[in-house]
């Protein structure tokens, strides 16, 4: 591999509200996105100014937290606790369920696009059909507290990229394995540094698995977040990552970032498994590349997240991006 690496941005567009949510269709200049105004947008990239166009019909009823493509629809997830399925052609809504008892937090698809995982803070993982909508599976191995008897997350899936593995993610560090044929737990690591408890100034949580990606082999699993927090006011310590090896539990990797603070939001791993990118930030933004075989940050740069009021949220792109289960639009 080159010794010298680079981020570089290559194209930008702004956008007044927060945008949590992304999607690419292959094949294509459409990026879909889920906004803090409870709408779902498109851009198309091949204009010389992309403008928006908003999808058609009641939508969301809050903040859009998660999309995938799927059988060739788009499937979306909001704190409202509902998947809504969109005809990409029509731009408009074709189906909308009720699918969690608590805020969604990510939506992802299987690689053969013919099923929706979703999870929510009711501590569910639940497995759709893309064409259909009917609930193929639901499980959990994350309690509903956390030790110190407050509500807990379940903010982080993933599935292996032959989607035979699925992985979730919780607020104390708790990551469980499982079969995506027959729906039981095969394995789990425990990575309690990204939970952060204040027992005396606010008697309140912070942090928690944010992201997971499994490794091209399928062998590793990355995980992401943030370092122990001093002042959980504020998201003031280093965004954080650790790689295992998830069949014997043993941690590869534990790699921490201070000058670029933060939650750790997405991880994308390079096809070849040598290489990944972390994406996330608190009031500013980063991307970070990492060579996973040693460890090693090899490059990493600002990215916009959260600008002052007055100003608006850019949404950034680089070369070679792999366009799955994407959060933000700036990837490898």
């Amino acid at each position: 591999m080159s010794d010298t690496w680079k981020i570089e941005r290559t194209a930008e567009w702004r956008s007044n509200d927060i945008l949590f949510s992304v999607a690419h269709q292959p094949e294509s200049t459409k990026l879909y996105v889920g906004s803090s105004d409870f709408k779902v947008f498109v851009w198309d990239t091949a204009e010389e100014k992309p403008q928006r166009q908003i999808f058609a019909g009641e939508g969301h009823q809050s903040y859009v937290t998660g999309m995938t493509l799927a059988g060739g629809r788009l499937v979306t997830g909001s704190y409202d606790q509902q998947l809504i399925w969109w005809d990409l052609a029509e731009q408009k809504e074709v189906r909308r369920q009720q699918a969690h008892d608590r805020w969604i937090r990510r939506v992802i698809s299987t690689p053969d696009g013919e099923r929706v995982i979703s999870v929510g803070d009711d501590m569910q993982c639940k497995v759709w059909s893309s064409e259909t909508g009917e609930l193929l599976a639901q499980f959990s191995d994350h309690p509903e507290q956390t030790p110190h008897h407050y509500p807990s997350m379940l903010y982080a899936v993933a599935v292996s990229s032959d989607g035979k593995l699925i992985a979730t993610g919780d607020r104390v560090g708790h990551v469980a394995i499982w079969s995506a044929e027959t729906f039981e737990k095969v394995g789990e690591v425990e990575a309690p540094v990204f939970y952060t408890w204040d027992p005396k100034a606010r008697r309140h949580s912070i942090g928690g698995i944010r992201s997971l990606a499994f490794s091209p082999d399928g062998q590793q699993i990355a995980v992401g977040g943030i370092g122990k927090i001093g002042n959980i006011d504020h998201l003031d310590a280093p965004s954080r990552l650790e790689i295992f090896d998830w069949k014997t539990s043993e941690r590869r990797h534990e790699i921490e970032e201070k000058e670029k603070k933060g939650l750790v939001e997405q991880i994308i791993y390079h096809p070849d498994g040598k290489r990944l990118l972390t994406f996330g930030g608190d009031h500013k933004g980063f991307i970070n590349l990492f060579d996973t075989e040693k460890g090693t940050l090899l490059a990493k740069t600002a990215a916009a997240a959260h600008p002052p009021p007055s100003s608006t949220h850019p949404i950034q792109t680089c070369p070679h991006r792999r366009p799955q289960h994407d959060r933000t639009l700036a990837t490898l």
